[in-house]
């Protein structure tokens, strides 16, 4: 009896240790180097090249421009206007995105064409962009560069929060603009917003959400200190003097001082691996 129990806890023994083996290489499992990646999102793009796995991605939209070399690749629209019938010309494994972005019907023609769609939930904080991070690697099998990636982006964010010494927190409003026609206001809630809070500034609109018209009665009741657009967006106005031609502008106290700064609308919104770069770079133009 008592050599029965010995065959028996060295047998349970042996299958307990078959068992984490079998874990490990599920856990190890990679994609193959051969797998074709499109992107939908310039954020996931970029975590998807940072992850390592770049030579994979064979399509991307319009957004994805960073790092550089994804710009050479094909594009396939707009993220929130994506080109179905250009996404299968591509032949790719996954289709990775972000959920909101991909309507069900998109979303409905990739399955049925035997693609695999992999959609991640992206929430605008700190902790999001970590989760994201992190989301991306494992969903990929690629979680090698996961934690070199994420100490990267939190050394940088601490290292731009540490820099910030502006005690008088400027009023900032964000214009979003594609010509005269085309003017928007940030008010609470939006990606950037939040960039502009961790930057040392204040969003100058607080009393609506999202995004509304800007009208001059909105400029002058915010008074901005500094007034914030993406580069394109102020090159679309003709520049400082045609922003400063908008009614309302020239009463405020940003555009007495002329007091207008512009940055790359990607990097600004995209809540990514370089957010500690938006960070410093917005910091410095607002102080």
């Amino acid at each position: 009896m008592k050599y029965r129990w010995i065959l028996l806890l060295c047998t349970a023994v042996t299958a307990l240790s078959a068992c984490n083996v079998g874990a490990d290489k599920k856990n190890k499992e990679q994609l193959p180097d051969s797998i074709k990646i499109v992107s939908l999102n310039g954020t996931v793009s970029e975590i998807v090249a940072g992850l390592g796995m770049e030579k994979n991605i064979v399509g991307t939209d319009i957004t994805s421009n960073y790092p550089e070399s994804l710009k050479s690749k094909p594009k396939i629209g707009h993220n929130r206007r994506i080109n179905a019938e250009g996404v299968l010309s591509l032949q790719p494994n996954i289709v990775v995105g972000i959920a909101k972005e991909v309507s069900p019907q998109l979303a409905a023609q990739f399955r049925s064409s035997g693609i695999r769609l992999i959609l991640f939930n992206q929430d605008f904080t700190v902790q999001g962009t970590k989760d994201l991070i992190r989301a991306v690697g494992d969903s990929l099998k690629h979680t090698v560069k996961v934690d070199s990636l994420t100490k990267v982006f939190e050394t940088e964010l601490a290292t731009a929060q540490k820099s910030i010494n502006n005690p008088k927190k400027p009023k900032v409003l964000f214009i979003y603009a594609r010509g005269t026609g085309t003017m928007m206001v940030g008010g609470t809630g939006t990606p950037v917003e939040k960039v502009i809070e961790l930057a040392g500034g204040t969003n100058a609109i607080t009393e609506f959400a999202e995004y509304k018209p800007l009208t001059s009665e909105s400029l002058v009741k915010a008074n901005p200190d500094v007034i914030l657009l993406f580069e394109d967006g102020l090159e679309s106005l003709g520049g400082a003097d045609g922003l400063l031609g908008v009614q309302g502008i020239s009463q405020t106290n940003a555009g007495k001082n002329k007091r207008f700064v512009t940055m790359n609308g990607e990097l600004l919104t995209s809540f990514g691996p370089r957010l500690g770069q938006a960070v410093t770079e917005l910091a410095g133009k607002i102080k």
